[in-house]
């Protein structure tokens, strides 16, 4: 049995459409559990219907914990959705002009995305092929847990428009060590000019902790990219080994011939990279800082939208999502669903002294930078695996 017949028993229809459904009903619970978000609010005693007792015993007030509050005719918190938060809001031009232009901003995102895999294909792809192409390496990453990714299905993906699957490997390599290299050199230029204790939140216990974990996770992506490097355009030979000896494996034997052809693959495509010029690896690499700019400044047109933000709140803003981005990539669940609304209140909080008004930004943040995808590649998907060979 070769590669294609694995693909295609793998990717039978009803497993595809299986995948789907359960995909598209997750979103739509995930979506609809955002949107009917309880806080509990402090208002005016006798004003609210709650008052807090300290349930869990913690010592914090939890407003999104309901074991937290108790009925009370004379409390001083009520409970308000975030639904109820948003439709309170003065949806005015200025609102939705900046909506529109975070909505701009993802369409520019995804824009560079295609440019960089054109570019990495030497245009062997089309823009219609390439915006394929992207919507299903998206897709499987909103499905994917943070610390996975859509890689793998990137490397299927590309192979299935004739791309050889050593080069399909290697331009996820590259695309991965793009990414990584872009954090890596805006961390430090972020630092020179935001002072480090207004880019961690503080208001539960300090931010030494956090810290930790962010430069433990800024090492590991540094390490990432400079091995990335060598993997592709200084020891391409060592790649071949290490997937022989992966597939030697009892296991994964079945495969060990095709993980060879693959490892081949791989050194054919690192020779012919390292005779590309300077220049198109520059403007590979400064694609990649157009998509993640576009990617970043989504955030800022959300804020923007529902408040009054000066020059210095953009750019803590933006450096406020590097911190924001390293969690999202460590985290265990699909997308980053949770931890990223979560991390971007806490982040954010200093902007506005409603966490419930974050909450719902969280939520129209979200329905930009995540929610389309699954629809998209569940649209686009069937048609993608079902197509024949051109």
């Amino acid at each position: 049995m070769n590669d294609s017949d694995v693909i295609k028993n793998s990717l039978q229809k009803w497993k595809i459409w299986t995948a789907i459904a359960l995909g598209v009903l997750v979103a739509a619970f995930m979506l609809h559990r955002s949107l009917n978000e309880i806080r509990f609010i402090k208002v005016k005693q006798g004003e609210g219907t709650h008052r807090w007792i300290d349930g869990n015993k913690n010592q914090v007030i939890d407003q999104s914990n309901t074991y937290d509050f108790t009925l009370s005719s004379d409390g001083d918190y009520k409970i308000e959705s975030i639904t109820d938060v948003l439709s309170e809001i003065n949806w005015s031009s200025a609102t939705f002009f900046w909506l529109f232009i975070a909505l701009i901003c993802m369409v520019g995102r995804d824009f560079f995305y295609m440019w960089r895999i054109r570019l990495l294909t030497n245009q062997q792809l089309s823009w219609k092929k390439s915006f394929s192409v992207i919507m299903l390496w998206e897709f499987a990453s909103a499905l994917s847990p943070g610390v996975v990714g859509g890689a793998a299905v990137a490397m299927f993906i590309l192979n299935k428009e004739k791309i050889a699957l050593g080069r399909s490997t290697a331009i996820v390599i590259i695309s991965t060590m793009m990414d990584n290299l872009f954090y890596v050199m805006m961390i430090p230029i972020t630092f020179l000019f935001i002072n480090h204790v207004d880019l961690f939140p503080t208001h539960f216990g300090g931010s030494g902790a956090i810290e930790v974990v962010f430069w433990s996770g800024y090492s590991l992506i540094a390490l990432a990219a400079i091995l990335l490097f060598l993997a592709i355009f200084v020891w391409p030979q060592l790649s071949k080994k290490l997937l022989g000896g992966l597939f030697s494996l009892p296991f994964l034997k079945r495969w060990k011939v095709a993980a060879e052809q693959t490892g081949n693959d791989i050194i054919t495509t690192s020779s012919e990279m390292r005779k590309e010029p300077i220049q198109n690896w520059i403007k590979v690499y400064l694609v990649t800082c157009g998509s993640w700019i576009s990617r970043y400044l989504v955030i800022n047109s959300i804020l923007q939208a529902f408040l009054n933000l000066s020059l210095y709140d953009h750019a803590l803003v933006l450096g406020k999502q590097f911190v924001l981005w390293l969690f999202m990539l460590v985290s265990p669940t699909p997308g980053a669903s949770g931890v990223a609304e979560y991390a971007f209140g806490e982040l954010l909080i200093s902007f506005s002294s409603s966490a419930l008004l974050l909450a719902g930004m969280a939520v129209i943040w979200r329905l930009i930078s995540y929610f389309p995808y699954l629809f998209i590649g569940a649209w686009i998907l069937p048609r993608f695996v079902g197509k024949k060979n051109e």
